[in-house]
């Protein structure tokens, strides 16, 4: 919520917190897992905890163990962050449709 014009600095925290999530990328598709529709749900409170929704293109991606644990790390370095929790969801299942326009069009889904 903004109070004003002002936005709240839960409103602030989230959007470093998405500039960060958009310089991570799956290894093995050169766009950001925001773009590539990967980020399911993200909260952050007043108090700086932030709760991260987001899924995998497959269950068996070979970063499965390892990007969920990237993306928890760089957010909790966000400044103003006090902690973040990832939690990996498949459900609803990944698929193309969730990608941003521009996403389709930098993979040639366009």
């Amino acid at each position: 919520m903004t109070i004003g014009d002002q936005p709240t600095t839960a409103e602030l925290l989230r959007e470093n917190v998405l500039g960060v999530i958009r310089t991570i990328y799956d290894p093995e598709i050169p766009v950001n897992i925001h773009e590539i529709g990967l980020i399911y749900g993200l909260d952050v409170d007043a108090s700086g905890a932030v709760a991260i929704r987001m899924t995998l293109t497959s269950p068996a991606c070979p970063v499965a163990t390892t990007l969920p644990p990237e993306v928890e790390q760089r957010v909790r370095d966000v400044p103003g962050v006090t902690s973040c929790k990832v939690e990996v969801v498949w459900d609803p299942p990944w698929n193309p449709n969730m990608m941003t326009e521009a996403a389709k069009l930098q993979l040639g889904f366009l």
